[in-house]
């Protein structure tokens, strides 16, 4: 899939989550008060505890409303309540569910920016996501030359001025959804794998140092709402994506 705009649908009332899908869904974190209320009441004690420490209200509440919208999704699929969902976490902080929460093995991730919010879920496949609001950055080549492998600097080099800033926020948002799909946090060096930048060339891990397969891994990329790029990495899976919008 290419890095084209794509809509989001209001999901089926019985959805499901099937080994033939890939399923994103895009949650407003920017909710009316009575909304962030119903949805606070799903969230565990330590997910209370986390939210209560941010110092301004807005990061409260996004956060409220983001791991809320999480919740409800998984409830959805498992037809559970919310509420009794009980996360595990890995070494470096990804929630994953239980294997006794079903036969299906959901996996998933979310990324946030600003004030939307990205969801991936798949069967049994790991799978990272990452979402960032394209926007002017004087610094990109700065970053790239800090943080991208020397193939990454290259390309993002020979793109137009005017495709820059959208080939950076490509190549970062590419990056952050390999890593996360990992799940090793920041301890996986941004420099050691390589994924495609340019506009309209396809999604794709290049190269992974000491790895003979990065073919294991497929990228998806695309745009949404508001000049927003999304990408997500996938563990050897070839299914087909499905766009919802999340409302209450």
């Amino acid at each position: 899939m290419t890095d084209t705009h794509v809509k989001f649908h209001s999901p089926p009332s019985d959805i499901k989550l099937t080994d033939g899908f890939i399923d994103i869904w895009l949650g407003k974190l920017d909710q009316p008060d009575e909304t962030i209320q119903s949805l606070m009441k799903s969230l565990s004690n330590s997910e209370i505890n986390r939210a209560v420490k941010y110092r301004l209200d807005r990061d409260k509440n996004r956060f409220i409303v983001g791991r809320g919208i999480l919740r409800d999704i998984i409830g959805r699929y498992l037809n559970m309540e919310p509420h009794v969902i009980n996360f595990q976490y890995g070494k470096f902080g990804k929630p994953y569910l239980p294997d006794s929460y079903s036969d299906k093995k959901i996996k998933f991730n979310l990324a946030h920016s600003r004030g939307i919010a990205i969801y991936a879920f798949v069967s049994e496949k790991e799978i990272g996501v990452d979402v960032e609001c394209v926007r002017e950055m004087p610094d990109v080549d700065y970053i790239a030359d800090s943080f991208f492998s020397s193939p990454e600097v290259s390309a993002l080099r020979s793109v137009s001025e005017d495709q820059k800033q959208e080939a950076f926020f490509n190549c970062w948002t590419r990056k952050e959804a390999y890593i996360k799909a990992l799940g090793d946090g920041l301890t996986h060096s941004l420099d050691q794998f390589s994924v495609s930048l340019i506009p309209g060339e396809e999604p794709k891990i290049l190269e992974i140092k000491n790895s003979p397969n990065p073919e294991k891994w497929s990228l998806r990329a695309f745009k949404t709402e508001d000049n927003y790029i999304a990408a997500v990495a996938v563990e050897n899976c070839k299914r087909d994506m499905r766009f919802w919008k999340w409302k209450q």
